[in-house]
């Protein structure tokens, strides 16, 4: 049996990143998307010059690093063979939204880059889980990719994929992604790795599925941290790019920061 997925993805290049990757590989059964806001921010006009500075940085280096990574993923040829709804945070939870998720014979949905969903979402199909761009539990919530930086631990920057349940990013996991850092890496780019490492390591994952390997989710013993929208602001980037110039990889690869390293789920080793 070949194992397929549905799709519930946001609209920004990483999103459809994950999407084309399950659809070349005929693992999509069908495809929700949710409209985002504006990738590329303006900055607020209170700010002071140094933070207006690294605001426009950052998020022009987010920009440079998904177009590098994402920017040739071909949605279009997706919506043209794949069954596809899109939808807005205001939509995304709606009898439509469900009407059309269990039209598809799929016992896999998958969320991405969406707003939370209701129990009526994550119950309509046997087996729901979230890719979280994040390793949970220690960076469970927001910007989860920015903080092991932060706290300059880049090698816990990574995905994890998790069972859907009403806490948040609070599900039973299933399987940890990481990157491998290379010298020059940015953070961003780190970032854009993650997002890539996990596409291909959960088309492994249903490979794995369709051979008869039986789901194995572990609890998430830590309790970690559930980073808020509000912890980020424009001034926690002086710390990555006036104090540390965004070389914080090069200085983990050198020696310079703690190595302890993350206990991970693999599921592919299980």
């Amino acid at each position: 049996m070949k194992h397929k997925a549905i799709l519930m993805c946001g609209s920004h290049m990483r999103h459809m990143y994950i999407a084309e990757k399950l659809y070349k590989e005929d693992r999509l059964a069908a495809l929700v998307i949710e409209e985002r806001e504006e990738f590329v921010p303006t900055p607020d006009d209170n700010l002071c010059q140094r933070d207006k500075e690294n605001f426009i940085l950052h998020f022009a280096k987010r920009d440079e690093a998904e177009k590098k990574f994402f920017g040739k993923v071909n949605i279009e040829e997706i919506k043209k063979n794949v069954p596809t709804y899109n939808v807005t945070k205001d939509t995304l939870n709606n009898s439509e939204t469900i009407d059309f998720l269990k039209k598809y014979d799929s016992n896999f949905l998958l969320t991405y880059g969406v707003h939370k969903v209701t129990a009526d979402i994550i119950n309509c199909k046997a087996h729901s889980f979230n890719i979280h761009g994040g390793l949970s539990p220690w960076y469970r919530g927001n910007t989860t990719l920015f903080w092991p930086f932060y706290f300059l631990k880049p090698n816990w920057a990574g995905m994890t994929i998790h069972r859907l349940s009403a806490k948040l990013d609070g599900g039973d996991i299933l399987h940890h992604s990481v990157p491998t850092l290379e010298y020059g890496d940015t953070m961003h780019e780190v970032a854009c790795k993650a997002v890539a490492k996990v596409a291909d390591d959960l088309c492994e994952i249903l490979q794995k599925l369709d051979k008869g390997a039986s789901l194995i989710c572990i609890p998430q013993k830590g309790s970690g941290k559930l980073f808020l929208g509000s912890d980020w602001t424009p001034q926690t980037l002086r710390v990555i790019y006036e104090l540390f110039d965004d070389k914080i990889v090069d200085m983990y690869l050198n020696g310079e920061l703690e190595q302890r390293q993350p206990d991970l789920v693999d599921f592919l080793k299980l």
